[in-house]
């Protein structure tokens, strides 16, 4: 039976398939999903993390003195969607030449977005508590690494776990060396001195 795409789900059906990642997280849930969606739709649904997570980190900006509400505004706006970019576009482009994936960009994207729009949210609702800043971050790392190896294994259909983890390494270093270029570029923009 072939999977017929629904490649403009409202942002409304996105948090509910959200919502069962979440609470079902397994690779079977993911996999319920996937196709269920395109491109267009996980970035639509990035875009609203970026939009939420610039107002907020921009209105608590005041009480952080080294960066500015403008500074968070628009850093925000941009690296959220290129982060997510980089890191699913290595996810697929290593998944595929490396470990023999066999799925497509779209399920990459839409599955990753699944569960990186509500932690990215979470994280920076959570994380504008200046004691709780760090270990907010650090367990929403750990969640993110926990849901995209499980949507590794659904998206590029890589099951072995070595192989799993391997991708998802390979990818964030990609993703931390663009990380590390776009900070100093916002760093030299944005920060108060």
């Amino acid at each position: 039976m072939q999977k017929s795409p629904q490649l403009s789900p409202s942002i409304q059906t996105m948090f509910a398939q959200s919502t069962a990642v979440l609470s079902q997280p397994s690779v079977a849930t993911f996999e319920k999903f996937e196709w269920r969606g395109g491109v267009q739709s996980a970035y639509t649904y990035v875009l609203v993390a970026a939009v939420v997570s610039a107002i907020i980190a921009a209105i608590f900006a005041p009480f952080h003195r080294e960066v500015t509400f403008f500074g968070q505004l628009l850093s925000r706006l941009i690296t959220i969607p290129v982060s997510f970019a980089v890191f699913t576009g290595a996810v697929y482009y290593i998944g595929k030449a490396l470990f023999k994936g066999t799925g497509t960009y779209a399920e990459v994207a839409y599955t990753f977005a699944l569960f990186y729009v509500p932690l990215s949210i979470l994280g920076t609702v959570i994380g504008i508590i200046p004691i709780l800043g760090w270990l907010v971050g650090f367990v929403i790392s750990l969640a993110m690494i926990y849901f995209g190896f499980l949507a590794v294994q659904s998206s590029m259909n890589v099951r072995t776990n070595g192989e799993g983890i391997a991708l998802l390494v390979l990818s964030g270093l990609a993703y931390f060396i663009v990380s590390l270029v776009l900070a100093g570029v916002f760093a030299s923009l944005f920060f108060v001195r």
